[in-house]
């Protein structure tokens, strides 16, 4: 139980096993520690370096030999707490690195698909296009296909989302059936409404595309790619007519 506790806490098996060992035997010299902790004679000077280096062990030297002990059990505290402290300051450091990455990183090479199920999947592929931001200033274009067999639940589910888009300019393309959406009529978006057929319900949003079908079961589809972004973003232009 204890060994596989402070394996938890990120000390390797063989380390575990020399720190319990230690714990046992007080002040020792290598001879037993390998006996006690049962590992291989040829590893057991690497494993104490690693404790020593982790201030999980001392030393002293008697003569010419080295005597290891456990420093005390309380001190595993300090040892977690710089291994957190550690993860944090990665965690920063990743966060510079993917920010210069991205940075070199040609922006039509980025290609990704993904499928989401379910209202909460749909819901999770928006905000992975919202959340996506690269700071270019956009709107958020869409085409809408408004079927009555499932306008109460698509209805309900853009009234939860909406706060996600306020701050967005959003520019969207519809059927006529679509004008008498309650919800539509409360929000900011730019609209027009066609009687001629359009390819389906498609968000556009910086290099993202989201192809849903509505149904029992929504499925979600979020496409990442600059070209076929762009590819639909002119279409959508193609026929997009402003308000007069």
């Amino acid at each position: 139980m204890e060994k596989q506790q402070l394996i938890n806490l990120g000390l390797t098996n063989g380390e575990a096993k020399v720190y319990l060992a230690l714990l046992k035997l007080g002040s020792s010299s290598v001879g037993p520690i390998t006996k006690e902790a049962d590992v291989a004679y040829s590893n057991i000077y690497d494993i104490l370096d690693r404790l020593l280096e982790k201030g999980l062990i001392s030393f002293i030297l008697k003569g010419k030999t080295k005597y290891f002990q456990a420093v005390s059990p309380s001190r595993l505290s300090e040892f977690l707490e710089k291994k957190e402290k550690k993860l944090q300051e990665d965690k920063i450091s990743l966060k510079a690195l993917i920010l210069e990455l991205e940075k070199i990183q040609c922006p039509s090479s980025k290609q990704e698909a993904e499928i989401f199920l379910g209202y909460n999947g749909i819901k999770t592929a928006y905000d992975r296009m919202i959340k996506d931001d690269n700071g270019k200033k956009e709107d958020w274009l869409f085409f809408y296909i408004e079927e009555k067999s499932h306008t109460r639940k698509t209805e309900e589910f853009y009234t939860r989302v909406y706060n996600r888009f306020k701050q967005i300019k959003a520019k969207g393309i519809a059927n006529i059936e679509y004008k008498k959406s309650e919800f539509i009529k409360k929000t900011h978006f730019n609209m027009m409404y066609v009687d001629f057929p359009i390819p389906g319900n498609i968000d556009i949003y910086k290099d993202h595309i989201l192809f849903i079908s509505w149904g029992e079961n929504p499925t979600g589809i979020l496409i990442t790619s600059q070209d076929i972004s762009n590819k639909f973003k002119d279409y959508f232009y193609s026929i997009w007519k402003p308000k007069t």
